[in-house]
């Protein structure tokens, strides 16, 4: 591919080592095409990265690869549970999950070019593209597509692969190199506290493996055929269900206990105190925080919550402490507001008690809102809205304290 002018400037002012790390990046630009505004309000187009189709997903795990495929599982949707909900309900969930299901194509975790298309053109320009659409487009896909762009005009995602770098430290998972003290102990990140604070002081990787054992033995599939049945249920926990749907098969059960036997891990070890900086920072990433320790967790956690009242599960969690989150002389409901709200008390710390941390969430205008979004996905135990809510009050209150 031929080189334009400004890249030919660049490469005659430099030498050496400067020219070789231009060049690579040169290059990977070049073989990088931008995503048309046309191409991502098209329903039918597949996104590929490196030949590989670009997915998105409701609920987390509910994946597409087109807007397409999104449509009929909005549909579908829509019809659950016939004579318990109302018209107008349905109406409105189908228009949520469509909203929903645009910003996860658009926002994604591996590609920024959909967002880079739709940030890129005016609000005029994107009712056009749409109306140029000749392929079928349920109700209230335009309305869609310009909430998702008028929102992220004046957001930024606050994750750990953010290519805004203030976005990127504001993430649970940045690593503190010094470590944060919270509750009698020294954490890697706040990411590493939140998934360690799950675990009693006194459960051990040997109970865990037992637990695991349990679950083993189960057909889980009668349990989320009733948690699917009641939308009441259902709909305030969509992710939640979702999410023991797609952990509650073996194969999930041989990774985690694969993933307990790594690392020179004993039985007799406690599962809060490994996750802990103690002889050696950075045991765990934070990745492994989240989809190992925290999944786990989570799992257990979530089936105390939504299991049968008499179901012998429920006592074998609760014997292994998973009724509840125990911290000090504390004892707070996995999904509960005490719980939910210990974020913002760890956050107290970082960023208010730690300079460095606090000038950063200051950088970041007041007009631009910190945002949270990650393939639509959410978490039990402190819902999106709820985090993004504390993430805002934390700046406010950074600026405070200055």
């Amino acid at each position: 591919m031929a080189m334009n002018s400004l890249q030919r400037s660049l490469i005659c002012i430099l030498h050496g080592a400067a020219f070789a790390a231009l060049a690579a990046t040169l290059g990977v630009v070049a073989q990088t095409q931008q995503i048309s505004l046309r191409e991502i309000v098209t329903p039918s187009t597949v996104v590929l990265k490196n030949g590989h189709p670009v997915t998105f997903a409701l609920h987390g795990f509910i994946e597409f690869k087109s807007l397409a495929e999104l449509f009929p599982y909005v549909e579908s949707q829509s019809r659950r549970w016939p004579g318990t909900l109302k018209d107008e309900e349905r109406r409105r969930m189908a228009l949520d999950l469509l909203r929903r299901g645009i910003e996860s194509r658009v926002v994604s975790m591996i590609d920024e070019r959909p967002l880079e298309a739709l940030l890129t053109h005016t609000s005029d320009e994107l009712r056009q593209a749409i109306a140029n659409v000749t392929e079928s487009k349920p109700p209230g896909y335009a309305e869609a597509f310009l909430t998702v762009q008028e929102k992220w005009k004046h957001s930024v995602n606050c994750w750990s692969a953010s290519s805004y770098l203030p976005g990127r430290v504001l993430s649970n998972w940045y690593p503190i190199e010094e470590g944060i003290q919270l509750y009698g102990a020294t954490y890697d990140s706040t990411e590493h506290f939140w998934q360690a604070v799950k675990y009693h002081p006194e459960t051990t990787l040997a109970e865990l493996t037992d637990l695991l054992g349990e679950l083993e033995k189960r057909d889980w599939s009668p349990g989320i055929a009733r948690l699917d049945s009641d939308p009441k249920l259902y709909l305030p926990n969509s992710y939640a269900i979702e999410f023991l749907r797609h952990n509650l098969t073996p194969e999930r059960f041989h990774w985690f206990r694969a993933e307990l036997g790594r690392r020179g891990l004993q039985p007799s070890d406690r599962a809060r105190t490994v996750q802990q900086r103690n002889s050696a920072s950075f045991r765990f990433s934070a990745l492994e925080e989240k989809v190992f320790w925290g999944d786990l967790a989570d799992v257990f956690h979530l089936l105390y919550e939504f299991s049968a009242e008499n179901d012998p599960i429920r006592q074998k969690l609760a014997a292994r402490h998973f009724d509840s989150i125990y911290l000090g002389d504390r004892r707070m409901g996995f999904i509960s507001e005490e719980f939910r709200s210990l974020m913002l008390e760890i956050w107290r710390v970082k960023y208010l008690e730690m300079p460095r941390f606090g000038e950063v969430i200051r950088s970041i205008p007041a007009e631009i809102r910190l945002e949270h979004f990650l393939n639509d996905g959410d978490s039990p135990d402190i819902p999106i809205p709820i985090y993004v809510g504390y993430l805002n009050q934390i700046r406010e209150l950074a600026r405070a304290h200055r």
